[in-house]
């Protein structure tokens, strides 16, 4: 037989180290057979019943300390429960000693107003009042505390964008930031490969292997699980893209992050061609474009990610570099798989696209008669077929077509298939040519790109069917694959100035953070030689909502 002893203590905060260690301490009483030390929420208590640890009737709210032990008998269970006190007064003594340590934010700055950065690790529903404070204060904010709202993240998130700040997190687990490591981050060597890392144990599975192949980390810069989502867009992700990409001493980008949205990953992969540096992508669950586009090298698992941007540090302005274009790209194929494949690499990069063949159900062209934004038109689909010779052989509806597209003031390039070989017309840009002149006439502003298929045998004779082309003015690939790369990069973004730019002289200072929560973290930060302080934080009011709120109130 056993005895369950309780104990609430109402309004108390410790943070979540604080209470695992008190929890250790009373099972390592005399006759302790298991106990609890948690904060009274819905989601603790339910723990604690699920272990046989809650009596019932507890008198305690969700901001309460609750203490149980489970004894062999009653003495041992009264025993334990009056230990507490002595037990995080133990505790206390034996953690870092401060003269003083301030119990708010804003006091906190004034003890080190060379501080750049606050951590802030408290319970998710006050983290969001944290931070907010924090960017009203000038800081970047590292956000490890989960359990923060969507709405909350994206306000945070904009917030910070507006006044040059990052907001790593919420749920941010890991950063590196001029050498000192943020939450959990391994110990490596400083070095010019940057990370931008939506996953917390990826990235330091990442900066780990690089470190391993004998190269360093610039800077490691979380975004939190959820910045990829579509909700929030990236915004972190951009802004470290941004930052990085003017770091002269990060000379590789390393992207990684679980499953991200279709239109995210397309957004940052558009970014990323336009950084000027190698960006080594590797998003978990999505299906890379290609292996390699222009500066973008695609990995399919953390450890290749690590490896490529290793290699990659000795590469510098190798790949294909174009001036930008604006518009919507129409591409007008004969070639069913050629139109699939060129539909496949540009989906990374183009976003909306659509088609009559399309890859995934939102790419579908309602009308395959009318293009939409970027269309990628398979010429040779049956339901241009009825009653008509296969655009391979019969260049009049592709004529027709390119007429219409460039009739689009909104149209920037057109793009077509030129397949040689047996059967196909003998001529096909003795017939293009012409139209490619007439359209141009009106619309100079319009690019032709043709992707020509076929052998020095064929009986078109090729190198006078690419000879024509040229002399038009259009631009000739002989594979998809390079075709795709040279329009990836021409409709890659560049960066906007809507917003301040990320202070890259702050990520190079010497760090300086004021944490607020965990004091483990406090503890990492003056281990790596760090300046820090750390906040003695209590919630609001005790933890009591509506006195808070009425606080907040009187304060406006």
């Amino acid at each position: 037989m056993t005895i369950v002893k309780w104990n609430v203590r109402a309004g108390a905060y410790y943070d979540s180290v604080v209470l695992m260690q008190l929890q250790r301490g009373l099972l390592g009483l005399p006759g302790v057979v298991d106990a609890g030390v948690v904060m009274a929420t819905q989601a603790n208590r339910d723990l604690l019943a699920a272990n046989d640890l809650l009596p019932e009737n507890i008198p305690a709210n969700a901001d309460d300390l609750l203490i149980v032990v489970k004894a062999r008998d009653d003495s041992s269970a009264t025993e334990a429960i009056g230990k507490v006190d002595e037990l995080l007064a133990r505790r206390k003594s034996s953690t870092v000693s401060e003269d003083f340590r301030p119990r708010s934010l804003s006091s906190a700055v004034k003890q080190l107003p060379e501080a750049n950065w606050v951590l802030i690790s408290v319970p998710g529903r006050y983290a969001a009042g944290v931070a907010r404070e924090a960017l009203e204060l000038g800081k970047h904010v590292f956000l490890y505390s989960d359990n923060v709202s969507l709405e909350d993240e994206i306000a945070l998130k904009k917030s910070a964008r507006e006044k040059g700040l990052l907001v790593m997190g919420p749920d941010c687990g890991t950063a590196i930031i001029n050498g000192i490591g943020l939450g959990f981050a391994n110990r490596v060597r400083r070095g010019n490969i940057g990370v931008i890392g939506a996953s917390g144990t990826g990235t330091q599975a990442v900066t780990a292997q690089i470190h391993n192949l004998g190269a360093g980390i610039s800077h490691a810069i979380g975004t939190g699980g959820r910045d990829l989502k579509s909700e929030v867009g990236a915004i972190t992700a951009q802004q470290a893209l941004d930052v990085l990409a003017r770091d002269p001493e990060t000379k590789v980008i390393t992207l990684i992050s679980k499953p991200p949205s279709p239109e995210v990953a397309t957004q940052l992969i558009s970014t990323s061609l336009s950084t000027g540096k190698p960006v080594v992508i590797y998003f978990i669950g999505y299906p890379p474009p290609a292996r390699k586009i222009g500066n973008l090298s695609f990995a399919i698992s953390l450890s290749e990610a690590a490896e490529i941007a290793v290699r990659q540090v000795s590469v510098s302005g190798k790949w294909l570099s174009v001036n930008s274009r604006k518009g919507y790209v129409r591409g007008i194929f004969s070639g069913g798989t050629l139109a699939y494949e060129t539909l496949l690499g540009l989906q990374a990069s183009l976003s909306p696209i659509y088609s009559n063949g399309p890859i995934t159900a939102n790419q579908n062209l309602k009308n395959p008669l009318k293009s939409e934004a970027h269309s990628i038109i398979d010429l040779g689909d049956e339901f241009f077929m009825v009653g008509r010779l296969h655009p391979m052989i019969d260049n009049d509806l592709r004529i027709r077509r390119m007429k219409q597209e460039a009739a689009d003031s909104e149209v920037g390039m057109i793009l077509f298939d030129v397949v040689l070989g047996e059967g196909s017309h003998l001529d096909p840009t003795g017939e293009l040519v012409p139209a490619i002149r007439e359209i141009q006439a009106s619309r100079k502003d319009i690019e032709f790109i043709a992707m020509v298929i076929g052998t020095d045998e064929d009986p078109q004779n090729i190198q006078s069917q690419i000879d024509q082309l040229m002399q038009a003015g259009v631009a000739v690939f002989r594979t998809a694959a390079e075709a795709v790369e040279y329009i990836s990069l021409k409709f890659s973004q560049q960066k906007s100035d809507q917003f301040p730019p990320v202070n890259l002289e702050q990520l190079k200072q010497p760090l300086a953070g004021i944490n607020v929560g965990l004091e483990s973290f406090y503890g990492s930060l003056i281990s790596q030689g760090a300046q820090a302080v750390h906040v003695e934080w209590r919630p609001p009011a005790g933890g009591n909502e509506r006195l808070a709120n009425l606080l907040a109130k009187m304060r406006k």
